[in-house]
């Protein structure tokens, strides 16, 4: 067994224990804008908040481009308001992206070409930061990319990937190439590790106080030996 095959086996054991504590996870949906949805109501909630109003759009239904640009004002607020606050501000982003999407029909087809053509591409999508421009890419699209976020960055350098550094975006770069480089560009190793390493960091892997009593990653978590 080479050296690439023992890593990706260690990040398979992580996510085996993660799944095995959590179960199955919620998963974005397999279309582009459906993605940006579960995006712009994922921002500054939680979870289940955010599946509740994606639920919401799905029994209208309203989640394609055309779907969302009809649907009445009060509608579309009610179903954003199942994500709790900045219930305004989703609203906006919800439509303008819609009408992104509407004006261009062949975006879709972009972000799975190959990664220069699919970053450029979602420079036209609003209100995106970086993991979400790159789940995008990842979970329709299929490209070998790795979003992390607050939650999963923190998860990931308690584990060890990446080094220190004076630039945060340095420490960023580091970290999601010494995860990528271990899963073996792997796409569904790399989306399953998009899902639980985010809810893992928002769940026990906190920022403050984490439940490391509980963490099934804690036996090999290098920052919990360095307490």
């Amino acid at each position: 067994m080479g050296r690439t095959d023992r890593h990706t086996g260690r990040l398979r054991a992580f996510l085996a224990r993660l799944r095995a504590f959590y179960g199955a996870l919620p998963s974005p949906p397999p279309h582009p804008f459906g993605v940006y949805i579960w995006e712009v109501l994922s921002i500054g909630t939680t979870p289940a908040r955010r599946d509740a109003a994606f639920n919401a759009l799905r029994r209208i239904p309203a989640l394609t481009p055309d779907a969302v640009a009809r649907l009445p004002q009060a509608q579309l607020e009610a179903a954003a308001a199942h994500a709790g606050t900045m219930k305004d501000e989703r609203v906006r982003a919800l439509r303008a992206g819609a009408d992104v999407f509407r004006r261009n029909p062949g975006l879709a087809d972009e972000l799975a070409g190959g990664l220069r053509r699919a970053l450029k591409a979602a420079r036209a999508i609003p209100h995106l930061g970086r993991a979400s421009t790159l789940r995008l890419l990842l979970f329709p699209g299929g490209l070998p990319v790795l979003p992390l976020d607050e939650h999963a960055l923190r998860v990931a350098r308690r584990l060890g990937y990446g080094a220190d550094h004076d630039s945060a975006i340095r420490v960023l770069r580091a970290t999601r190439r010494a995860v990528v480089s271990e899963s073996g560009r792997d796409v569904e190793t790399l989306r399953a590790l998009s899902l639980y390493l985010t809810h893992h960091g928002m769940a026990t892997c906190t920022a403050a106080a984490p439940h490391c009593g509980v963490c099934p990653l804690a036996p090999d978590c290098d920052w919990l030996r360095r307490q």
